[in-house]
């Protein structure tokens, strides 16, 4: 499964300070979590999830729909 975080970031318009505040995770984190250094944990997904108010399945499901539109 693909994890397209940064996308879903960027269509909320959050920048990875704000995204930090809402979700609790560190800036560096989340920097690493979208250049792919190491895949998200489960708790992880839930609190960026719950923090931009959409599914963890949105995150794959944004993947998709984005490279159908291509």
């Amino acid at each position: 499964m693909v994890i397209l975080i940064d996308k879903v970031r960027k269509s909320k318009g959050l920048t990875y300070r704000r995204l930090s505040e809402l979700s609790g995770i560190p800036k560096s984190t989340l920097r690493d979590l979208e250049i792919g250094v190491y895949s998200p944990r489960l708790d992880q997904l839930e609190k960026i999830a719950k923090a931009v108010n959409v599914r963890i399945t949105d995150f794959s499901l944004f993947y998709h729909t984005t490279n159908i539109l291509q």
